[in-house]
């Protein structure tokens, strides 16, 4: 699965469904890596702003980066550790994030919380996302307005050369009713608690799950929490995919003035301002 993509078809009118299909391969394939060097072992280096990156972070980007290339050859493509080099695209009205192992802390720690993370924006807000979490053998993807869906994925099977996007077991998924007793709130175990508790704070929380990377808005978009505070800093390839799903599967992403998390933010190096994400938000 490391060799070269092909692809049927006029890939620069693909749907929703065509692009999760053309993406399968490449997706799984830089799971597979991630697998790979997480067992074996993996040096650490850290980027100008301290952030940690590995080689399976830039080999896993460089496969789904060169997919997309033959995907949609004209959509640019805004990539994390690109941009961090200082490859970002001119600023366009439809492109694609890609983080190609988002949670690189959880992966050099041993922890099965990272993943592959690809989504389309277009006119400021992402329309498609896939989420691959590649050591839990999950796969997530949001094909438009109430088309949120998992799978799971053998990965070690993965490595056939043609998975097929329709053979999948999809399951739909969708938020929860906020249970009576209380809100089940998702937090990284890499971020200060303290702001995200004053987020919370006089909300009626009843329990917190630690989890790490965009794997919180997948746990979000399945029922399995209610609200997911981000008072911190974060990148738009942190967030898209994650927001296209859980806004799939009826939930909403919202800045501290209560509107919907925008893209195209090329003039601040696609930052994100806080955010806050409900599976329903509060009346």
């Amino acid at each position: 699965m490391r060799g070269t993509f092909h692809y049927a078809g006029n890939p620069r009118a693909l749907a929703p469904r065509g692009l999760a299909t053309a993406l399968l391969a490449p997706i799984l394939a830089a799971g597979r890596i991630e697998i790979d060097y997480q067992r074996r072992g993996v040096a650490v280096e850290r980027k100008a702003d301290r952030s940690p990156v590995t080689a399976a972070d830039r080999e896993a980007e460089k496969i789904v980066v060169g997919a997309l290339a033959v995907i949609a050859p004209d959509t640019p493509v805004v990539a994390e550790e690109a941009a961090a080099a200082g490859g970002l695209p001119p600023p366009a009205e439809t492109y694609f994030l890609v983080d190609p192992l988002d949670g690189t802390r959880d992966f050099v720690e041993g922890s099965p919380d990272y993943t592959v993370n690809v989504a389309l924006v277009r006119d400021g807000h992402p329309v498609f996302g896939m989420i691959l979490a590649p050591a839990r053998g999950e796969l997530y993807v949001a094909l438009g307005p109430g088309q949120a869906m998992m799978a799971h994925v053998d990965m070690e099977a993965a490595a056939v050369a043609s998975p097929d996007f329709a053979a999948l077991a999809w399951t739909p998924i969708s938020v929860r009713t906020p249970p009576p007793d209380g809100l089940v709130a998702l937090m990284s175990p890499w971020r200060p608690a303290e702001p995200v508790e004053t987020w919370l704070s006089g909300r009626p929380v009843a329990g917190r799950r630690m989890a790490g990377s965009s794997y919180k808005f997948c746990l979000l978009a399945r029922g399995d929490g209610d609200v997911y505070p981000q008072p911190g800093p974060t990148s738009e390839w942190d967030t898209a995919a994650g927001q296209a799903i859980v806004e799939a599967a009826g939930g909403v992403v919202l800045t501290r003035d209560g509107q919907r998390l925008g893209y195209g933010s090329g003039a601040t190096n696609y930052g994100n301002p806080p955010f806050i994400a409900w599976g329903q938000p509060p009346g």
